[in-house]
């Protein structure tokens, strides 16, 4: 018996270290493949301009519209996400009972959400801005994008505030706190949360493309307003690597090097918050 366990321990360990070994694999080689490729054509002009005559089939210029408008979008959503994701995570938490069945029917509704793909949120919000009139724009984009991250927040950060002790919050109430005074406890123990979740939400904001493609359109111009149409990085990388020439196919390997950064220092940033946010726990 002893050697049976024995070998199903060594077994798994080695199926463990494999699973790592493959996961380091394809993530090195994806980053590998791109930085090959867009590295030796990235240049200051890229990240710098916007596109110039006919850049979409070698023409000069760089993507700055583009790299503008992800940020654009990104930061709009996920701040309006946070805002709508917030209340949800409170009143589910605090404001109801463990045991409560709205609760558990609420949490099933966003999970099945959060699988939906992002096409199909581009196509309901789509559906949405031709019933009202709305043109693509800026503020298209924000709100599919909205509409898409607010469940991955309201999970990722529900999941964490369920395991808080109820303990906790019945201790504060005896000591006469209030809901809202209940709510300070819950959002600090969540904070590494919000701050995981951010990231999440981000990462999978920034990366969409299907959505935006219907609601934010694309341009040349850096949007002045809500109502211009915004480019993004992942659209850019996808008219580029459409173009039948090599170099403009290149170009599109340079965007996605930018893209890769940008997540990069976002993710950094995000973990930096984490620790910090750590030592606040109970």
């Amino acid at each position: 018996m002893n050697k049976l366990a024995f070998f199903e321990e060594k077994l798994v360990k080695t199926l463990m270290y494999l699973s790592v070994l493959v996961v380091v694999y394809c993530v090195v080689s994806v980053i590998g493949a791109i930085l090959q490729r867009g590295l030796p054509v990235l240049s200051w002009q890229m990240v710098s301009e916007v596109p110039g005559g006919g850049f979409f089939i070698g023409g000069k210029g760089g993507f700055l519209n583009a790299i503008v408008g992800s940020l654009y979008i990104v930061g709009g959503s996920t701040i309006l996400g946070l805002l709508i994701a917030l209340p949800v995570v409170f009143y589910l938490n605090v404001y109801l009972k463990p045991t409560s069945r709205f609760a558990a029917v609420a949490r099933l509704a966003f999970d099945a959400l959060f699988g939906i793909p992002s096409i199909v949120y581009g196509a309901f919000a789509f559906t949405l801005m031709v019933a009202v009139g709305m043109r693509a724009s800026l503020l298209g984009g924000i709100i599919v994008v909205t509409i898409m991250i607010v469940p991955m927040l309201i999970r990722s950060m529900d999941e964490v505030a369920k395991n808080i002790p109820h303990g906790l919050l019945e201790s504060s109430y005896s000591l006469g706190s209030t809901r809202i005074e209940a709510i300070g406890i819950v959002l600090r123990q969540i904070a590494p949360a919000i701050a995981t979740a951010t990231l999440l939400s981000i990462g999978r904001a920034i990366g969409d493309c299907a959505g935006v493609m219907f609601t934010a359109g694309f341009s040349d111009h850096i949007p002045t307003s809500l109502s211009q149409q915004a480019a993004t990085l992942p659209l850019c990388v996808f008219y580029q690597l459409t173009a039948p020439q090599q170099s403009v196919q290149d170009r599109a390997y340079a965007a996605a090097v930018v893209l890769t950064l940008i997540v990069l220092v976002l993710s950094l940033g995000g973990r930096l918050i984490m620790s910090h946010f750590n030592k606040n726990k109970v």
